[in-house]
């Protein structure tokens, strides 16, 4: 019987794969040119006709060729090109009136692009900004030729540097020219007004005044100065202004307009801050030890993702519940609904080609794609409930579909913490004796302090004291100075009552040979006798370990010991170089005797 081919097991391979997977591999097209993030993807039935459509904020590629896709099915419904680079794309219901269509809003440079029925409806721009009163000065001097362009480019590039009020872009522009066109872009806008235009960062949607999923929603900007922006969805006026200290880069919602809400933004300074009704400032803030990646609301936690690998949780008063660390560095991350369950989970791609589903800390799913997942979305598309849009960082499009039997069952993925890390430790209760000596070091915790850095003090004098006499007594078995650089080591063996003592001397220089030496056994008499107790050390080479063998006879009838000292010296010198106390051991031959 002839073996099975590789493509055959291959094939073997991949069906039981997917038999075992919770998902059904729907579509991939890795030409399909698609280049966007998870801000700028969303699902919608855009001409209420149950189909629901992917709306896509497309970049182009390298970021030079910005469209709006819509996609039907793995085909491109319309494709219209944008003025700017889409920030985010969001779906809203904006009337009561029938038949209840979702609009579509698509941040752009400092405009909201809304359309309906896939055609364009409105257009809000925010308002601008006032002008810096020191650079609108300078360019009415310069409209009224008082002063000439290098002076005028230094005054700006002053400004620059000190202002609280950023330049306009006109004055940007004009300080990055050279010389010899300065005189012409002066001349050409000296009449033009000064405008300072901010742009949007994120985007998201806020229901108005009920939670119902088909009520109308107002949208909630994220701007490039440091500020929130609530819009009415019907007459798309500015209904509250917030500010925070950096530029958000990450919104959640929650909650309804008029009633009560909650906003969280990840900023570019690598803190989350979080804001409620009525506050114009934010009332809450974490702080994150790196920048956020993501952000996504599973209930009432923050899951946030940072540029250290690591996923955390935060309850909505900003205190950590949970880290689980990423075996790869995360892109981009969305949220995952499977409303038919109840189940809410965050969705996390990581660099290594791999999208992972965890629920709180507990590891779901684990999906691996052919390529590096840059956005996501999860959702109803076309007429199924559960499915999962991915894109690539090569422009493909990967399409997969949630299966009706697929149950998210907690450690089917890899092992993350044990659940003891979870528990709260039984902290015993205070006792009078606990309270006591609290009081007592609240009221004399100066003089416990004095007292603890004097016996600290006394204890490192002690020290230095006794290394100081261990030098000058060459009481160390290692050399102190670097003109003998010695070490000495000394092994006994034997039961008794004849021993071997070796020592080990090294020359621990790295060119000099040393010669001259002498060593010295000092002891008591009547315990133990040594043949030779005094001899002279042959050259040693650096490097080498050097075994000087002696045999000590142990005198003792009565099983005693004591301690023999071994002095090394230098022929002339009556001070030793290296000095070591042996701790003998009893001799069980006598003590057996």
């Amino acid at each position: 019987m002839a073996a099975p081919s590789s493509s055959d097991s291959d094939s073997g391979r991949a069906e039981s794969n997917e038999a075992n997977s919770k998902w059904l591999d729907a579509h991939y097209d890795p030409m399909a040119n698609i280049h966007t993030f998870s801000s700028c993807l969303a699902l919608a039935d855009l001409h209420g006709d149950g189909e629901y459509k992917l709306v896509v904020g497309d970049l182009g590629p390298g970021g030079r060729n910005p469209h709006l896709k819509v996609l039907k099915g793995p085909a491109v419904l319309t494709e219209s090109p944008l003025p700017a680079l889409p920030a985010a794309a969001a779906t809203f219901l904006m009337e009561q009136h029938e038949p209840r269509t979702p609009a579509l809003a698509l941040a752009s440079g400092p405009s909201v692009y809304v359309y309906k029925n896939l055609r364009p409806y409105f257009k809000f721009t925010l308002p601008q900004l006032p002008a810096n009163p020191v650079e609108q000065d300078l360019w009415d001097q310069a409209k009224e030729d008082r002063i000439d362009p290098l002076t005028l480019k230094e005054m700006l590039e002053g400004i620059r540097e000190k202002a609280e009020i950023p330049l306009s872009v006109q004055s940007l522009r004009f300080l990055q020219l050279e010389l010899s066109e300065m005189e012409a872009f002066v001349n050409q806008n000296k009449s033009k007004t000064i405008k300072r235009q901010t742009v949007i960062t994120t985007m998201t949607t806020l229901k108005k005044n009920l939670a119902d999923e088909d009520a109308i929603s107002c949208l909630v900007l994220g701007t490039e100065n440091k500020g929130l922006l609530i819009i009415d969805p019907e007459a798309f006026t500015v209904l509250a202004e917030m500010d925070i200290p950096s530029v958000p880069v990450f919104l959640e919602a929650s909650g309804q307009f008029d009633v009560e809400f909650q906003l969280a933004a990840a900023c570019r300074n690598g803190n989350v801050y979080i804001l409620k009704r009525d506050s114009k400032h934010p009332k809450y803030s974490i702080e994150l030890s790196a920048q956020p990646v993501g952000l996504v609301r599973i209930h009432k936690i923050l899951v946030v993702g940072s540029t250290q690998d690591s996923l955390h949780g935060f309850t909505h008063k900003g205190k950590k519940l949970w880290t689980v660390q990423m075996p790869a560095a995360i892109l981009t991350m969305n949220l995952l609904e499977q409303q038919s369950r109840g189940l809410q989970a965050v969705m996390v791609a990581l660099a290594n080609a791999e999208v992972r589903i965890y629920r709180d800390k507990a590891l779901l799913n684990v999906i691996r794609t052919p390529d590096t997942v840059t956005s996501l979305c999860f959702g109803r598309y076309g007429r199924e409930d559960n499915t999962l849009i991915m894109t690539t960082q090569g422009g493909g499009l990967i399409i997969k579909i949630l299966k009706r039997t697929a149950v998210f069952v907690e450690g089917t993925g890899e092992v993350g913490p044990p659940p003891a890390q979870a528990m709260k430790l039984n902290v015993p209760r205070k006792t009078r004796l606990y309270v006591d000596q609290t009081l007592r070091e609240r009221e004399a915790g100066t003089g416990m302090h004095q007292t603890f850095q004097t016996d600290l003090y006394l204890l490192r004098v002690r020290a230095a004291r006794a290394y100081v006499q261990a030098l000058e007594s060459s009481l160390s078995p290692m050399s102190a100075t670097a003109r003998e650089p010695l070490k000495l080591h000394a092994v006994v063996q034997g039961l008794g009552p004849t021993f071997k003592l070796t020592l080990h001397l090294q020359n621990t220089s790295t060119a000099r040979p040393v010669l001259g030496l002498l060593v010295c056994f000092l002891y008591d008499e009547a315990l133990y006798a040594l043949p030779r107790a005094f001899f002279k050390v042959p050259l040693l080479v650096p490097g080498l370990s050097y075994p000087l063998e002696t045999v000590v006879q142990s005198l003792s009838s009565k099983g005693t010991s004591d301690i023999i000292r071994v002095l090394v010296l230098r022929e002339g010198q009556s001070a030793p170089l290296l000095s070591a106390h042996i701790s003998m051991p009893v001799s069980e031959g006598l003590a057996a005797a």
